[in-house]
């Protein structure tokens, strides 16, 4: 029971020998056996060997002093040995970010990972390590350690106890996006780190996936990557058990898994961590527990293509450029994931800080659990700076805020194929505001031609006359009418209902509304007549009879239907070159 480092062998090379469980070869250093050591034998005092790879791929040892067992301090029948981690590696960087799946033997068995840390700057290395047992119910699809874990700190005897960081690496990525979004993913125990390590798919890895090797799972992949890594605790022919903790705390997930080279280890009191670079895929995971996060060697995790496609004009200094990524199919990771990657796709095209906006087209694919295609989703818009946020922000938000509608559909799971954004870059804030409206007549009979002027004024600029020809409604009752000059969104206002309804939206009808949206860089002439509206989640009616509107009374009620009093009646619309903003009621008097 008081092994030492020599009892394994180790000799500080990376010699090989034994077969590895799923056909290659091993080092020597790691133990070949897989027999448990049990919890319920662990005694204070007793020393053990942890691996885990501090630089390069082949896992290093670390005496490992066990100090007892917490009861119930991961969770209720989940306990965690407390350990003292011994040598000149891990005294000097202490508990790294990454280092989270480091197996720990005692007498050549498997006793768990290293997985927890104490407090924020101890002084001494002081880790938690999972009891292998409660990982294999990840394995075995069975007990508490089978179900989704929490990632928040417990405190166990006055200590503040948590998973050890994963170190989630984003290369292509500037550090002003991972400042911008980085604490989506510091919520999931997740540590953002920008241009230290990427991922490198094409880059080959001969050497095994043992206990010990740092192994990634991949949220992005191309021209943008990320990946977060921690270390292998288990390996048979079939799956591997990691981290000895939740990494996205999400159950079922489907991200790649991938080997991984650890370039250096960053000591520091307050944020240690591997400098990783994932290379070769070899499996998917697809459990991620209480526990541990299980992978498979062999699987194939589903990804979502993405291309974004970026041109500069009016003489913008900005190069031309397409980039072409891939982003993991999660629900819960995925739209986070999505956002900050499309942000650095266009915050990358600008090289300073001057005024710039995006006039934007694309469509996301979608279609149903039944593998049928739906209509497109439309990404189209003007997007500029605005006094919250600089363009690339509006822009990603507005793509994010539309992915995320159809992406987490609460009635019907959808299947994206693809994401496919051209933007053209213009030096410039494209952004107007109208100013004032007239009518050319105040008079006119049903069915006649009415023009609209409508005076707008651009950002710095002079103002200009927008002019529209449109028609009063045939069959239009005679006396006052009101027509509305304005927006995208203030006519969205009117057209679309504006409480939570107790039924959510289907994916066609939450598709057919977001295509119902109206652009913001167009400007819109709405007749409201007098008659009952009833705005439905999926629909508008306008005109509705009062019979009808008898019989949709319980809807209203049941805030399943918005009725007005006032029909909009979409008369006409202009494309105008910014995003415009604004609305103007006037009053026209029909004979």
């Amino acid at each position: 029971m008081g092994c030492a480092l020599g009892c394994f062998g180790w000799a500080g090379a990376s010699p090989v020998s034994a077969q590895a469980p799923h056909g290659e070869v091993r080092p020597t250093g790691v133990p070949a056996g897989m027999s448990v050591f049990p919890l319920a034998d662990v005694k204070r005092g007793m020393m053990g060997v942890a691996y885990t790879v501090f630089e390069g791929v082949n896992p290093e040892p670390m005496d490992v002093e066990l100090l007892g067992v917490l009861k119930d301090a991961i969770g209720p029948g989940q306990d965690m040995i407390l350990a003292r981690l011994k040598g000149t590696k891990p005294e000097y960087t202490g508990v790294v970010a990454g280092m989270s799946g480091s197996p720990v033997y005692v007498d050549g068995r498997l006793l768990g990972a290293v997985s927890y840390r104490i407090g924020q700057f101890s002084k001494e290395p002081i880790a938690g390590i999972t009891p292998i047992e409660q990982m294999f119910e990840v394995r075995d699809g069975q007990g508490a350690g089978a179900e989704a874990g929490t990632k928040a700190p417990v405190n166990a005897g006055g200590m503040q106890v948590q998973p050890m960081e994963t170190p989630l690496v984003f290369s292509g990525f500037s550090q002003e996006a991972i400042d911008r979004f980085g604490d989506r993913f510091k919520a999931m125990g997740l540590t953002p780190v920008a241009g230290l390590g990427g991922v490198d798919g094409d880059a080959k890895q001969p050497e095994p996936l043992v206990p010990g090797s740092a192994v990634s799972a991949v949220l992005v992949r191309g021209d943008l990557s990320a990946a977060g890594t921690c270390t292998v605790t288990y390996v048979d022919a079939n799956q591997l058990l990691a981290c000895g903790h939740p990494l996205t705390q999400y159950g079922q997930v489907d991200i790649p898994m991938t080997k991984a080279n650890v370039l250096a280890t960053l000591a520091s009191p307050m944020n240690a961590f591997k400098i990783v670079n994932a290379t070769e895929t070899v499996g998917a995971f697809t459990q991620d527990r209480a526990s541990a996060i299980l992978g498979r060697f062999g699987a194939k995790a589903r990804m979502i293509p993405v291309t974004v496609e970026v041109a500069g004009s009016g003489g913008a200094s900005i190069k031309s450029r397409t980039l072409h990524f891939e982003v993991l199919d999660n629900k819960q990771l995925t739209p986070s994931t999505m956002l900050v990657s499309v942000y650095q796709a266009l915050q990358g095209t600008n090289s300073s800080a001057a005024e710039i906006s995006y006039r934007m087209s694309g469509e996301l694919t979608v279609s149903g659990m039944d593998g049928k295609a739906l209509p497109p989703v439309s990404m189209d818009g003007e997007m500029a700076q605005n006094e919250f946020n600089p363009a690339a922000i509006n822009a990603a938000l507005f793509v994010g805020e539309r992915f995320s509608r159809v992406y987490q559909n609460a009635v019907e799971q959808p299947v994206i194929t693809g994401l496919r954004l051209k933007v053209e870059a213009v030096p410039m804030r494209r952004t107007a505001v109208i100013e004032t409206a007239r009518l050319g007549r105040t008079e006119a009979r049903a069915g006649e031609t009415v023009e609209v002027e409508t005076t707008v004024r651009p950002f710095q600029a002079e103002t200009r006359v927008v002019r529209m020809q449109v028609q009063v409604p045939a069959g239009t009752t005679a006396g006052p009418l009101r027509v509305m000059v304005s927006d995208g969104a203030t006519l969205d206002r009117l057209l679309q209902p504006t409480a939570t309804t107790p039924h959510p939206l289907g994916l066609a009808d939450t598709v057919a509304q977001i295509n119902r949206s109206h652009a913001n860089d167009r400007l819109y002439v709405t007749v409201l007549e007098h008659s009952a509206q009833a705005v439905l989640p999926a629909s508008t009616m306008a005109s509705v009879p009062l019979s009808m509107a008898n019989v949709l009374e319980p809807l209203k009620d049941g805030l399943e239907m918005r009725l007005t009093g006032e029909s909009a009646t979409e008369a006409g619309s202009v494309e105008v070159p910014e995003a415009i903003s604004g609305s103007k009621v006037l009053t026209l008097m029909v004979r």
